[in-house]
């Protein structure tokens, strides 16, 4: 089986985007922690926003100098759906919508589709992922597509982390197994 973690792509984990206060303590420590997880040398699935977030908590979880952390990082590219026991990252998120002062403000159909994006992945069933909706709803969501396509995740093994809508914007973070397709 091969080791699955979903975390968001969210800057505001990162500590230059920090303040005074840390709106999103408890979401970086299940984030740290679901990588931990994976073991070493985790492979991402991931935009550009998505890698900068996951080489940050490659290195807090290694301690790797973070030109290092990211060079060890295998992207999206070189995923192959191939079997393998190595972890896989995939970063994703929700929609943006949630609330009025979500950064693409309210939209009525963003609960809704978060309930059937969360009934799909403790599912482990991907497959009907409405990706123009999700575009829409501002919902960073590629990475999911390609975890439905490679992974057979085992809906036994689905953890959730954490699942919460800090800014109006959806994000979970979840550990799960699979075998690849």
């Amino acid at each position: 089986m091969t080791r699955v973690v979903l975390v968001p792509g969210a800057l505001a984990l990162l500590p230059s985007y920090g303040g005074l206060e840390d709106p999103v303590a408890d979401l970086r420590a299940a984030c740290l922690d679901a990588v931990r997880w994976l073991g070493a040398d985790p492979r991402v699935v991931a935009g550009a926003q998505g890698a900068t977030v996951a080489t940050y908590l490659a290195t807090e979880v290694s301690r790797l100098p973070s030109r290092l952390a990211s060079s060890h990082l295998r992207t999206s590219a070189s995923l192959a759906p191939q079997p393998s026991s190595d972890g896989v990252l995939f970063v994703a998120n929700g929609s943006a919508k949630r609330t009025e002062k979500a950064p693409g403000h309210l939209d009525d159909r963003a609960m809704a589709f978060d309930d059937a994006l969360r009934a799909a992945l403790l599912a482990g069933d991907l497959g009907d992922l409405d990706e123009e909706l999700a575009r829409e709803l501002w919902a960073d969501v590629d990475s999911l597509v390609r975890l439905g396509q490679e992974i057979d995740v085992d809906p036994a093994s689905v953890q959730v982390d954490y699942d919460d809508d800090p800014y109006g914007v959806q994000y979970w973070v979840m550990r799960m197994e699979g075998r690849w397709r």
